[in-house]
């Protein structure tokens, strides 16, 4: 005569396990599910998130400031000579310029926003080079 062994299913049902493993379960079910979180979930910690929120006002701001700063510089008269003598310094200076020029600061403000003269020389030299003028820069 064969024996039956039984199957997983009826094993599973006759388990009886401890308090023990069950506590344990609980408590590596719980540090999965934080590391999974943390890890692949997006989940972020109060000081990151108030970093990451601080990140993003400050980009706001030097967006904002960058629009306010390209139109103060095509309000200028002579903004083609500018923009010509811009062009012709080293990306690296560009920025400095913008900022002696007094483009960067906000009306009403002396000190320009942080980021926003970087921001402005990049879209002032991109719009340049994507309307084709050459004013006689070297390209």
């Amino acid at each position: 005569m064969a024996i039956s062994t039984p199957g997983y299913l009826e094993r599973f049902e006759r388990s009886r396990p401890s308090k023990t493993v069950l506590v344990w379960c609980c408590l590596l079910s719980m540090v999965a599910t934080i590391v999974v979180g943390f890890v692949a979930g997006g989940w972020v910690t109060a000081g990151r998130a108030a970093a990451m929120a601080d990140n993003a006002g400050e980009q706001a701001s030097a967006k904002l400031a960058a629009a306010v700063c390209i139109a103060q510089f095509n309000r200028n008269p002579d903004a083609q000579a500018q923009l010509v003598a811009m062009n012709r310094l080293p990306s690296w200076d560009r920025a400095g310029f913008i900022t002696k020029g007094g483009w960067a600061a906000l009306p009403g403000s002396k000190d320009p926003v942080s980021g926003a003269a970087d921001l402005c020389a990049e879209r002032l030299s991109s719009a340049r080079s994507t309307t084709g003028d050459s004013s006689g820069v070297n390209n």
